[in-house]
């Protein structure tokens, strides 16, 4: 996320470099404070870190220069340099510390490909079961061919695209399709890879194999976007490209109208850029921390500041702006019937069936407060929709497309699943349903505008276009794009990066080759650790609230931050002054730059203690 300086190969050598240095500083100290060891002695262990330390920084260094990549890593290095030539080999191992340490835990912060694509090889079963003869047999994924039977067992994922040709349940196909509910499989419905099959085991037709899946698609789509994930610079490389440019501006001056090597020796100790060095990182580290403490996991700390400059948001549907749940929406009852009792009495048959919908009839009898009578005779044929008798009442909950049910009697077909209730043998009332909105979606999707400045908001869904559009007319978002699959989504979050920084919040393995194309790619971590892999920051309590405390969070990090360097460097600046002009020499002005060290990191401290509401909506 960061315009790297190449300080060091890798972050195992970071790593170990850090130790060194740290050991060494250690080391120096107890030999001379408490035991008292001349100078020549106990600057031994500051020779062996800087060494280590010292010969890859050099090498990169060239690097760094010949790629025209100045920045503060590229000063620090010459701080070095210069403060071993002083003799100052504490402070440059110091320096040392700071770039290896700081370096190291970027790199174990920061989200990696193959820890994406691990999380998905994780959740793909190894395993399938073959139908042989009457009896089933283990066999690998590997060996399954188009055409051959498997059995799905339970709760199982499914191990490749094909056709039902037994069996009658449902399967949760919201991790690839964006569909939020169950869906129901009976002889002849598709199923997919990647998909978690129900409480019945389905006896399945592979259509292609496993590697050819639309769950193996999307492993591809996942490699393909991390392979083309923008490039962006952190804070300090902005900030350290022109300091750096300044220092050595005003240390060659100095030694060209004086003569005098020291006053460039002299500049160059105080323009040391530790403001940008441990400042910054420690305004990210505290702002990692207040993240943390209100439920958010920064994975990539860059996106405190990348969050704060995204002019485009793109939102998911299911289980984002949603709860990834059906809820019933309105019941249209024909004239005569009331709406309670027909609530009541179909909650009196559902509570026996395992339809997706079921749940979301009984759901709202409770909330009508309604007494759900027993039922009895109850039957669930496929394609005869449930039947039962309760209260003496003979029910039928069926789907529009009913057998002797006169379409002219319902109404008219809306977004969103429907169902229809029959009532000794007459027509009572049509149910719709509608993936439930969050609470809080409508005024926080109002609120990006007018307070953080967001020019344009999306929704994009596998969901059908209906659905989509009617949760975009309720929670107030003008840009739609309904029925894309992941490939459509990438593209569509590709697009809009190469326009401006975007931000992308899903929940979907669907999800997760978008959120690696976005400039910051947020992820409720609800159902899979896949799209958290592939996410910057994930919201372990699935709010949009927290969302809006991110953001908050990245402006508070980024002002600070600047407080912290720009402030910083301009006391250094001044210091510079002095130095060149003799008023400051090398020793004093590496003093004064411990204490404007210490100012920058007081106040970036201040990130992880804020004073004002993290939510503004």
């Amino acid at each position: 996320m960061r315009t790297r300086s190449r300080f060091l190969e890798n972050a195992s050598q970071e790593t170990w470099i850090a130790f060194l240095a740290a050991g060494a500083i250690v080391m120096h100290l107890v030999l001379r404070l408490t035991i008292g060891a001349p100078p020549t002695v106990s600057a031994l262990p500051l020779y062996a870190a800087l060494l280590a330390g010292g010969v890859p920084l050099l090498r990169n260094l060239c690097r760094d220069i010949l790629a025209r990549e100045i920045g503060a890593d590229v000063l620090a290095a010459f701080s070095i340099i210069t403060a071993t030539i002083l003799g100052e080999y504490l402070v440059a191992t110091i320096i040392v510390l700071m770039l290896s340490g700081g370096s190291a835990l970027e790199h174990y912060a920061t989200r990696r490909a193959s820890s994406v694509l691990a999380a998905l090889a994780r959740r793909m079963p190894r395993t399938a079961h073959r139908r042989i003869d009457g009896r089933l047999v283990v066999v690998p994924v590997e060996a399954i061919t188009v055409g051959e039977t498997l059995v799905v067992l339970p709760h199982e994922v499914c191990p490749a695209d094909g056709t039902v040709t037994d069996g009658h349940g449902t399967m949760d196909e919201a991790y690839l399709t964006g569909e939020p509910f169950e869906i129901a499989k009976t002889p002849g419905s598709a199923v997919l890879s990647g998909a978690i099959n129900g409480a019945v085991a389905l006896t399945i037709h592979v259509d292609r194999r496993p590697v050819d899946s639309r769950y193996a698609q999307i492993v591809k789509v996942i490699e393909a976007a991390e392979r083309n994930r923008p490039h962006l610079r952190r804070i300090g490389d902005r900030l350290g490209a022109w300091y750096t440019a300044i220092a050595f501006a005003v240390a060659s001056a100095a030694w060209i109208a004086t003569h005098d090597p020291a006053r460039f020796l002299a500049v160059i100790v105080v323009a040391t850029p530790c403001p940008l060095l441990i400042a910054i990182p420690v305004a990210v580290i505290s702002a990692i921390s207040l993240s943390a403490a209100r439920g958010i996991i920064i994975k990539k700390p860059a996106v405190l500041e990348q969050i704060t400059r995204c002019r485009t948001l793109i939102f998911d549907k299911t289980g984002t702006l949603t709860y990834g749940r059906p809820s019933l929406t309105e019941v249209v009852a024909a004239d005569g019937v009331s709406s309670d009792e027909v609530v009541r009495l179909a909650s009196g048959v559902e509570q026996y069936s395992k339809h997706p919908l079921a749940g979301a009839i009984i759901r709202e009898a409770a909330r009508r407060r309604l007494v759900v009578p027993l039922a009895d005779d109850v039957s669930e044929k496929p394609g005869d929709g449930l039947r039962g008798t309760v209260a003496g009442r003979r029910m039928c909950i069926t789907g529009r497309q009913a057998p002797d049910l006169p379409a002219a009697t319902l109404p008219p077909a809306e977004a969103g699943l429907e169902c229809v209730v029959i009532i000794d043998d007459r027509y009572a009332a049509l149910f719709r349903f509608h993936d439930e909105p969050r609470v809080e979606a409508r005024s926080f999707v109002s609120h990006l505008r007018p307070r953080h400045g967001v020019g344009r908001i999306i929704l994009v869904s596998g969901d059908r276009p209906r659905e989509v559009e009617y949760l975009a007319r309720t929670v107030g978002i003008g840009e739609v794009h309904a029925g894309k699959s992941p490939e459509d989504k990438l593209a569509l979050v590709t697009a809009e990066a190469a326009r401006g920084p975007v931000l992308f919040v899903g929940d979907g393995i669907n999800d997760a080759p978008a959120m690696l194309a976005a400039t910051v790619g947020v992820a409720f971590g609800r159902h899979t650790d896949i799209t958290t892999e592939a996410a910057d920051a994930v919201v372990m309590e699935p709010s949009l609230a927290r969302v809006d405390e991110l953001i908050h969070i990245g402006h508070r990090m980024r002002r600070i931050a600047l407080q912290s360097a720009v402030g910083g460097m301009a006391l250094s600046g001044l210091g510079m002054v002095l130095a060149a002009g003799g008023y400051l020499p090398p020793l004093a002005g590496a003093i004064a730059q411990e204490v404007i060290d210490l100012l920058a990191v007081v106040n970036a401290v201040r990130v992880a203690i804020p004073r004002a509401p993290l939510r503004d909506f």
